[in-house]
């Protein structure tokens, strides 16, 4: 296993060398001049040719790069001309947010999705598969940030249900002592009820929002693997054995239909990764996503390529752990192929 672990990263290295070269090269495309950004907009250009030739972009796109792959090599992302703060620490900061956030509305579309795709294969045409269709659609439908303002308009301008979209926790509350910087976790760890309540509930309708968006994907494929197992042979024999339906689908159907839905779910991950930008936006999460959008629009180049770094590696580990997913759930599927 291990050597099969470090097969598939050696395979994907040749995939983050170019993650990094064309990261380079489109910041360095990016309209706007980052010394006349930084230099203000009374500057003259005296003043913007030395903020250039301190942040080292008088130098030729070749000389740069290969500062850039120096300091990474040394662990080295940069530093933000927008907070003043290294990349990594910004990043190493702001990931558990993005992280804790992206989870948890996976959780609650996996926990929707797959119930809703078995039950509605399991009775085809039924109201069941028609609420599965119904939520699908508009789970498709919809866009992200969309979403996001509508459950926001409802659920806190309307009825109040909800705490101000207004980051990860109330301005009365504390965070708790940092262990995994998830503050579920931290707070469940330091028994403060009051913390994690106040975390959930800040954390709710985002999750939610992303849950919607990533549902639908996981539903359809849900229903269509379990429709294609339900009518295979051994399904059949089960059945005719005298097995209780419970034991056929759970058992018998699921595990089987499983493979093409674990696919679905490393995909969707992906997406929510990049949807995690949009939705961190709306309700003021401070996550890396926001953190790039603003490094973007000020054309800060280093926090923007330590993001989109950060992200083809997340990417890479996932599907590593998809597919070694797959040999625990049939071992039939050799991961040396």
């Amino acid at each position: 296993m291990l050597t099969v672990i470090l097969k598939r990263l050696l395979i994907a290295i040749p995939s983050l060398i170019g993650v990094v070269i064309v990261t380079f090269l489109l910041t360095r495309a990016l309209p706007g001049d980052p010394a006349a950004y930084f230099a203000g907009p009374a500057a003259t250009k005296e003043a913007i040719q030395e903020v250039r030739v301190k942040l080292g972009l008088d130098k030729s796109l070749p000389r740069q790069f290969m500062r850039y792959v120096a300091d990474l090599a040394k662990g080295d992302l940069g530093q933000s001309l927008t907070t003043g703060q290294p990349v990594v620490t910004e990043i190493r900061n702001r990931l558990p947010a993005s992280a804790e956030l992206t989870l948890l509305g996976l959780i609650v579309s996996v926990a929707i999705a797959i119930p809703l795709g078995i039950f509605a294969a399991v009775k085809p045409n039924s109201w069941i598969d028609h609420t599965c269709r119904v939520m699908t659609t508009a789970g498709v439908s919809l866009p992200v940030f969309f979403t996001g303002l509508i459950l926001v308009y409802v659920f806190y301008y309307l009825l109040g249900w909800a705490p101000a979209p207004l980051g990860r926790l109330d301005i009365f509350f504390s965070p708790p002592p940092p262990v995994t910087g998830f503050y579920l976790i931290d707070s469940a760890v330091a028994g403060n009820v009051e913390t994690f309540r106040a975390a959930l509930n800040q954390l709710f309708l985002p999750a939610v929002t992303l849950g919607i968006f990533s549902l639908a994907p996981i539903a359809r494929m849900t229903r269509a693997s379990m429709l294609a197992v339900l009518a295979s042979d051994f399904v059949r024999t089960a059945r005719a054995s005298g097995l209780t339906p419970f034991t056929v689908v759970v058992t018998y159907a699921f595990r089987n239909a499983m493979l093409p839905v674990v696919t679905t779910l490393g995909m969707v991950f992906s997406f929510l990764l990049g949807a995690n930008v949009l939705v961190e936006k709306v309700f003021a999460w401070p996550g890396i996503g926001s953190y790039a959008v603003e490094a973007l629009i000020a054309s800060d180049f280093a926090p923007v390529q330590g993001f989109v770094l950060t992200m083809a590696i997340m990417y890479v580990l996932l599907n590593l752990a998809i597919d070694v997913l797959y040999g625990v759930i049939d071992p039939r599927v050799r991961l040396e192929g």
